[in-house]
C-alpha cells in the first residue's frame, strides 16, 4: 500500500480513527512499516557487526587450538584439575606412553606425544571432538545469515495482509509486478457445529494482460508466482456500484469490499477512489446479525470525501438500482458479492533465511553434542616403574567425568591388572 500514494493516504485517514493524533507520530517513526524503517535497519546493522566481531574474535583461537594444541601441562594443573588421577604400572616410561596411546585411541581420541622430554617426565596430549567448538562460530554466523534474510525480505520484499477481490472482480497486485489477480468464485464450509471446514477461491492470475495461471486456493494450499505468494486469509461482503460522470462516462464500475467494521460494530465499512475527481466514496452498510435503523436491508450508505476535506461533501441513504446523483455524479448500488481476502508477499529471503537456520541447527549439534573433550597424561619414572599422571577439565561437561574413569581404569588394565590406580577427584583436599 506504501507503494501507492493515494492509497497509503486513504489508510492513514482510516488510522486515524483509531490512533488520533498520534497516527503522523507513528507514520513518522515507522511504527506502520517498522522492518522497513532506518532505526530498525541501524539495530540489525549494530547487532550484524556485534556478531561478526564475536566470530572473528573467536575463530582463530579456536583453529589453534584444534590445529596446534597446548601438550604439555605443569604439576600445579595435575594437583588441581576438577579430573584427576595417579596410576602406578609396573612398567617403564616409554612403554606406559605407548599403553595409554593404545587406550586413547581405542577410545577415539587424537593423540599428540610431546616429543621432548623433560625432567618432570614424557608428556602426551589426547582430544576428542576437536572441531565441536566450531559450533558456537557457525551458530553466530547462522544469526547473521537470518538476519540477512530478513533485512533482503524488508527492502525488496512486501507483505499485503488485507488484499482483497470481490468476487468477479479483477484487482492489481502492484509493486512493478505486473500481476493480477481475478477471483472467479469462493466458497466455505462448515461443519454441523458451525465451525469453518473450508474456505476456497477460484483465482485467475494475470501478468501484463494475459492469463498465466489458475488455481482453487485454500488456506494450507497456496498460489505461487514468479515469487510471490498468495494465501487464502478471509472473506465478507463487498457492494457492487456503478458511477457515471454528467456525460454518462463510467468512472467507476466494480465491487467495494466491506473490510472495516464500526467501533461500535454495528456498521460494516469500505470504500473506493475516484482519482479523476479526487473523491473518497465510503460505502456503509448494517453488519452481519446487526440492524441499523437508517439503512434497511437492500439500501447503502454513501458518503463521498473529498481530497483536503475531513467532513463528507455528500451523504445519503440509496436503494439497490436506483440511481442517485450526489456531488454532481450518479451513484448506483447493483448488488451484493462475497469477496476473497487474501494475503500477498513476496518473500525473496525466506532461502536465506532457512538456510541460516539450517546452520543454527547445525552449530547448536555440534555444541550440544560434539564437546570438546581434552586429557593431558605425564608419565614420570619411579623406583617400582611408572606413574602416570592423568587429569582434565569439565567446565559445562558433567557427562565427560564417567569416561574419564572409564579411561583410568582401562588404562590401568593396559599397564598392569595387580596394580591399583590411586584416584583423586574434585572434592579432595
Amino acid at each position: 500500500m506504501s507503494a501507492d500514494p493515494a492509497a497509503y493516504t486513504a489508510w492513514l485517514a482510516k488510522a486515524n480513527t483509531k490512533y488520533g493524533g498520534w497516527t503522523p507520530v507513528f507514520d513518522k517513526l515507522g511504527f506502520f512499516a517498522i522492518f522497513t524503517s532506518i532505526w530498525f535497519k541501524t539495530v540489525m546493522v549494530l547487532l550484524t557487526t556485534s556478531v561478526l566481531a564475536c566470530s572473528v574474535h573467536r575463530a582463530p583461537r579456536l583453529w589453534k587450538l584444534a590445529r596446534h594444541p597446548r601438550t604439555r601441562m605443569g604439576q600445579t594443573f595435575y594437583a588441581h584439575a576438577p579430573l584427576r588421577a595417579a596410576i602406578l604400572v609396573p612398567a617403564g616410561p616409554e612403554t606406559a606412553i605407548q599403553d595409554v596411546q593404545g587406550v586413547l585411541k581405542a577410545h577415539g581420541f587424537r593423540t599428540i606425544i610431546d616429543q621432548d622430554e623433560d625432567e618432570a617426565g614424557l608428556n602426551l596430549y589426547a582430544d576428542r571432538f576437536r572441531w565441536g567448538p566450531f559450533g558456537t562460530v557457525i551458530a553466530h554466523v547462522s544469526f547473521v545469515v537470518i538476519l540477512l534474510g530478513f533485512m533482503v525480505s524488508a527492502v525488496t520484499g512486501y507483505k499485503n495482509v488485507n488484499f482483497v477481490v470481490p468476487v468477479g472482480s479483477t484487482v492489481a497486485v502492484g509493486n512493478g509486478s505486473g500481476l493480477s489477480v481475478k477471483a472467479m468464485s469462493f466458497n466455505d464450509a462448515y461443519y454441523p457445529d458451525g465451525s469453518p471446514s473450508d474456505y476456497a477461491s477460484d483465482l485467475v492470475l494475470y501478468k501484463d494482460g494475459v492469463q498465466v495461471d489458475r488455481k482453487t486456493i485454500r488456506f494450507n494450499s497456496p498460489l505461487k508466482r514468479d515469487g510471490i505468494t498468495f494465501y487464502q486469509s478471509f472473506f465478507g461482503e463487498a457492494v457492487a456500484m456503478k458511477v457515471l460522470d454528467p456525460g454518462g462516462k463510467v468512472l467507476y464500475k466494480d465491487a467495494a469490499a466491506l473490510s472495516w467494521t464500526s467501533d461500535d460494530g454495528n456498521r460494516s465499512i469500505g470504500q473506493f477512489n475516484l482519482p479523476a475527481k479526487k473523491l473518497v466514496v465510503e460505502l456503509v452498510v448494517p453488519a452481519s446479525g446487526k440492524t441499523v435503523p437508517t439503512i434497511k436491508a437492500g439500501q447503502v450508505e454513501v458518503n463521498i470525501f473529498q481530497d483536503g476535506i475531513k467532513n463528507s461533501i455528500a451523504s445519503k441513504v440509496i436503494d439497490q438500482g436506483k440511481p442517485v446523483t450526489l456531488a454532481g455524479l450518479s451513484y448506483t448500488f447493483e448488488r451484493t458479492r462475497q469477496f476473497t481476502g487474501l494475503i500477498v508477499a513476496k518473500d525473496p529471503g525466506m532461502n536465506i533465511v532457512w538456510l541460516g537456520s539450517f546452520l543454527l541447527m547445525v552449530g547448536l549439534y555440534l555444541v550440544f553434542f560434539f564437546p570438546h573433550r581434552r586429557i593431558w597424561v605425564r608419565i614420570r619414572k619411579t623406583t617400582g616403574g611408572s606413574e602416570i599422571l592423568a587429569a582434565s577439565t569439565m567446565t559445562r561437561d558433567p557427562a565427560f567425568k564417567p569416561q574419564f574413569n572409564q579411561l583410568v581404569t582401562d588404562i590401568q588394565l593396559a599397564g598392569t591388572p595387580e596394580s591399583t590406580p590411586q584416584e583423586v577427584g574434585q572434592n579432595d583436599a
